[in-house]
Parts: structure tokens; C-alpha cells; sequence
């Protein structure tokens, strides 16, 4: 297995190469929308110590380093580490998986900083072939923190073997270069200004559909949504299941013209003063606490039962979760389904169709519901 040490030692080494790779790794999302920036140019951002839920030890100061070096190489002008140490610990921030609205306004006014970039690291496996996810997001400082924009990767290194296995990427340290690069170019093109970033939706694959699902009559679906999506009750074996399937909820939602997502840590900071325990569900009552404190339509929430990746070349990654939108207006459930998917699902021959990360099938997963909610 390479060590972080090793991977660090490669990194410097492999940038330039993995620069090439922009083009193609632009497939691995379908669509951005965009969300006007401060400015279009030049954008001042802080990028954050990524935060590890991948519930094993990863490089993440290397990580970190190819994110600052594929923003500066795009324009962006990214707070020097000196100065966002100073000010994490001015403000005593340990948690780096989010910002509420004192942190933002902040930000905003002692460092200069227009956006917050945060990401969190999902999965991280070096056995061959590796595996690597992410999730990242850019909010915006000042006086109300909002998702500029948000996209995920979820990459293994036989996704694309091809013939004679020669796209086979077996060098941790490469893939990860592609990861964040797939990142870093999604961000420059979200991040484009106006209509330029925003592409059609396409619809997902209908083995990805929610297996079991109602929506009340009561519902409006042409109405647009403001939603607080809050961490799922977690009854999977895989540690903080709940906080990346409440991230996937929200990466995969805020492309949809019919919802406004909440950020994710102005959510928690509301959480936190209601003394809502993470990670353990939410009441009704709870529920109704939250949707007035942030004036939202809609809380997600919901449960999961299963979120496996696997290690090395042999296994099948599996989602299963259920979820709720309880309603402010009518204090009631309006939409509730049940998903569940395994990546081999529907494959014939070849491994064609294969999903080889739990990431990259949750968000097809949670595409299919929002899709379903809308209709």
C-alpha cells in the first residue's frame, strides 16, 4: 500500500500530467447550475482543511495542496495557509464541513474572501485498484451563506480499463490528481457567469428509480422549494453514512430549478442550537423548529440502511435509504420513498454499466427522486 509520505512525494510530479486529463474527466458529471458569482474573475476564495468521512486515514493535507494548486492554475486567488490558520484559530473552527452565518460574515470581513470552497472526502482506498470520492462545494461569505456551487466525483481505478486493460489507473496518486481536477474544471465552468454553466438535466437510468415511493396530492411540484436537508438516521455500517447521504441529497438536488437547497452548515448551526444530536434523525417537532429558524419549505430527511463501498477488485458497492419531505404549510410527510441499488445492477457482459462507488451510484439514486418528486 503507498503511504501518504508517498503520495505526497508524487504529487509535485504528476500535476501537470493530470492537467491533460480535463477534458476527458468532464464526463463524470452531467450538469452544473450556476449561481452568479461575486465576480466573475479572480474570485477570492478560502479553501478549508478537507473534512475526512471516509472513516479511514487519508492524505488529506496532499489533497488539499493539488485543490489549491488546480484553483490558482484557473485564476482564483486563494487565501494564503498563513492567514486561514490565523483566523481558524482566531475563531477557534475545528469544523471544517461547513460555515454558519457568523464564520461567513467573518470571512467576509477579515480576510477579503467572496467564497468559502468546502469538501469533504468520502472514500479513499490505495489497494489496487484505487477508489476516491468527493464532494465540494463553494458558499459564499457575508451575511447569508449560499451555495454557489456544488458537484461530487466518485472515481475508481477501473472504471475504464478498455482493451487489454491499458486505462487501468493503479497509481493512487494519479487518480486523485484526476478527481480533483474533475472538481476544480467543474467549479471554472459553474462559476462561468449567467447561462454559460447551466446545462439541460438528463434523466437517470430507470434501475435507479425509487423501488417504493408516494407523494401526497397536496404537493405542489411546480412551486419552487427551499429545502433544509438535515443528516440521515444512520443504521448502516458505515461510519458518517448519514452526513454523506445528506451531502449527496444536496449535491444532486441544487441543480434542479425546483429547489433551493439550504447550505448544509447553516443547516447544522441551527441543528446545534436546537440540540439536535447528529446523525441520530429528526422529530416532527424538531422538523417544525427547523423549517421556521430558516424559513424553509421543506426538510429532507430520512434513513440509511445500507452504504457499502468495497476494497481491491473484488465486490459490488451497495445504497439503500429511505427518505421524507415534511412540509411547513400542511405539517405534513408530502413525499416518502425507499431506494436501493447494488452496482452491478442490470449488467449482462463486459461490466457494462457498472457502478464501481457508492458516490457515483447514490447520486444517480437521489437524481431518480428528485426527478419523481418534480414530475
Amino acid at each position: 500500500m503507498t503511504s501518504s509520505t508517498s503520495l505526497s512525494r508524487k504529487v509535485a510530479g504528476i500535476v501537470w500530467a493530470v492537467a491533460l486529463l480535463c477534458g476527458a474527466c468532464g464526463a463524470v458529471k452531467e450538469t452544473q447550475r450556476t449561481a452568479p458569482p461575486p465576480r466573475e474573475a479572480g474570485l477570492p476564495v478560502a479553501v478549508l482543511p478537507i473534512e475526512n468521512l471516509s472513516g479511514g486515514p487519508a492524505p488529506l493535507r496532499e489533497l488539499r495542496g493539488l485543490l489549491v494548486r488546480s484553483l490558482e492554475e484557473r485564476g482564483f486567488r486563494v487565501l494564503d495557509d498563513g492567514a486561514l490558520e490565523a483566523f481558524m484559530t482566531r475563531h477557534r473552527i475545528r469544523y471544517t464541513g461547513g460555515v454558519d452565518q457568523e464564520v461567513a460574515q467573518a470571512f467576509r470581513k477579515e480576510t477579503g474572501a467572496e467564497g468559502v470552497l468546502i469538501t469533504s472526502l468520502e472514500l479513499y482506498s490505495e489497494d489496487a485498484p484505487p477508489k476516491i470520492s468527493l464532494t465540494s462545494r463553494l458558499v459564499s461569505t457575508g451575511d447569508t451563506p449560499r451555495i454557489l456551487w456544488i458537484d461530487g466525483v466518485g472515481l475508481a481505478g477501473d472504471d475504464a480499463p478498455g482493451l487489454l486493460a491499458l486505462g487501468l489507473i493503479e497509481d493512487p496518486a494519479i487518480l486523485a490528481g484526476k478527481a480533483v481536477e474533475t472538481l476544480a474544471t467543474s467549479l471554472g465552468r459553474g462559476l462561468a457567469g449567467g447561462e454559460a454553466g447551466k446545462e439541460e438535466l438528463k434523466s437517470t437510468k430507470g434501475k435507479f428509480r425509487p423501488k417504493i415511493a408516494f407523494r401526497s396530492d397536496t404537493f405542489e411540484p411546480q412551486k419552487k422549494q427551499i429545502v433544509a436537508i438535515v443528516p440521515f438516521l444512520n443504521r448502516s455500517g458505515r461510519r458518517y453514512a448519514g452526513e454523506i447521504m445528506a451531502l449527496t441529497f444536496a449535491k444532486s438536488l441544487w441543480p434542479f430549478e425546483g429547489f433551493e437547497i439550504i447550505d448544509p452548515g447553516v443547516v447544522r448551526s441551527q441543528l446545534l442550537a436546537l440540540r439536535v444530536i447528529m446523525g441520530e434523525g429528526i422529530s416532527l417537532g424538531q422538523s417544525e423548529s427547523v423549517l421556521a429558524l430558516l424559513s424553509a419549505d421543506l426538510v429532507l430527511t430520512g434513513k440509511v440502511i445500507d452504504y457499502q463501498d468495497y476494497v481491491g477488485g473484488v465486490g459490488t458497492p451497495k445504497v439503500d435509504f429511505s427518505v421524507q419531505l415534511i412540509e411547513r404549510r400542511s405539517r405534513r410527510v408530502v413525499w416518502s420513498s425507499v431506494s436501493y441499488n447494488q452496482g452491478d445492477d442490470g449488467v449482462v457482459f463486459f461490466d457494462w454499466g457498472r457502478v464501481n462507488t457508492a458516490e457515483a451510484m447514490a447520486s444517480q439514486m437521489v437524481r431518480a427522486v428528485g426527478e419523481a418528486v418534480l414530475k
